[in-house]
């Protein structure tokens, strides 16, 4: 099948650092050129990809200096889609709503993964204007506040196993990865290190956005000489990073969409310690990969009840339930739905 990838310009693809959707597109990417699929991926000019790049902007636009204006580069980027639309059997969008008055323009069937959250009130005009936008959830819970919509099936994102080895000895630290954000919580894992007495190292960017919510609310906790703060870590150093660590800790407040992280430390064998906020039910096993708990008292309480748990059993965990191949078969089933609903409604069939 002749697929388009189109991925967002913020990092590149795969991302140089931190980045979730963009290592997603990766993901999928590389394991459908694997199995002899034409994939054309849109993306900026300094991704690395087994299949035909069409660069959109020279650099990730998050790295790049200079950049105002980054709905600009996707515009042009969307209208680079278009003019080549006719190349493709399926269209695979992972911008979001941008690409949906394009859908309506062009004949090749698109497929749009949304990796967002979905329960801001300013969603709902956007959806109920374009009803017919073929959907795809990455976890069940993300579609509740839109359950009417016409989804084609939840595809959980996956990972590369060979990026993460198993480390079946545990560390002797707590581990906080990803984003410093208010919904994110790091004042939490911070709370949580210092109530059982464990050291806590974090490895988080500061977007610009929460710049100043890390100075006023994240800063002074760093103090604390039990606490580490890392910052922004590549691919290699977040492998060591995760599988080094007791315990992986994600204290989310607020309705996750997936939550890969918590994939990318079960993959090297570290248990997950989280909030029943969003996916987490879905991606963590209570009592088996981790512990999904409801208070802050029970994410400490757990935090001594790691030792119960296999580090082995995270690891196939996310073998059998979130790996590329698992993602790519997800996704080659929805590609020939949307193919063969598009046949018929042409009438070419």
């Amino acid at each position: 099948m002749r697929i388009a990838q189109i991925a967002p310009l913020y990092e590149s693809v795969p991302p140089k650092l931190y980045g979730g959707t963009e290592r997603v597109v990766d993901g999928v990417t590389e394991e459908l050129v694997r199995r002899g699929h034409a994939v054309t991926l849109f993306a900026s000019g300094d991704s690395d990809t087994s299949a035909r790049l069409i660069p959109c902007c020279s650099h990730g636009l998050r790295l790049e200096l200079g950049v105002h204006d980054h709905v600009a580069y996707t515009t042009h980027e969307l209208s680079v889609v278009a003019e080549m639309s006719s190349e493709f059997d399926l269209i695979h969008n992972h911008i979001d709503y941008f690409a949906f008055p394009h859908s309506r323009l062009i004949r090749t069937p698109m497929v749009t993964t949304l990796h967002g959250r979905l329960d801001l009130p300013e969603l709902h005009e956007v959806f109920a204007t374009f009803p017919e936008v073929r959907l795809v959830s990455i976890s069940d819970v993300q579609r509740t506040p839109l359950r009417h919509l016409n989804w084609l099936g939840t595809v959980y994102n996956g990972i590369d196993l060979g990026h993460f080895t198993l480390r079946e000895t545990p560390g002797s630290y707590l581990a906080f990865l990803g984003r410093i954000s208010p919904e994110k919580r790091p004042d939490r894992a911070i709370a949580i290190a210092r109530a059982v007495g464990m050291p806590l190292k974090i490895a988080a960017k500061v977007d610009p956005v929460d710049r100043d919510y890390f100075t006023r609310e994240i800063e002074p906790l760093l103090r604390d000489s039990s606490v580490e703060y890392i910052g922004e870590i590549n691919e290699k150093q977040k492998d060591e990073f995760l599988g080094n660590a007791y315990a992986y800790l994600f204290p989310i407040d607020w309705p996750e969409p997936f939550g890969i992280t918590m994939v990318e430390a079960m993959a090297c064998g570290t248990p997950v310690i989280a909030m029943a906020r969003g996916s987490v039910p879905e991606v963590v096993v209570h009592g088996e990969t981790g512990y999904v708990c409801r208070t802050m008292a029970e994410m400490i309480e757990a935090v001594a009840n790691v030792p119960r748990l296999d580090r082995r059993l995270c690891r196939m965990h996310v073998a059998r339930r979130f790996s590329t191949a698992h993602m790519a078969d997800g996704y080659e089933r929805i590609y020939q739905h949307a193919v063969d609903e598009a046949l018929v409604l042409t009438g070419s069939c």
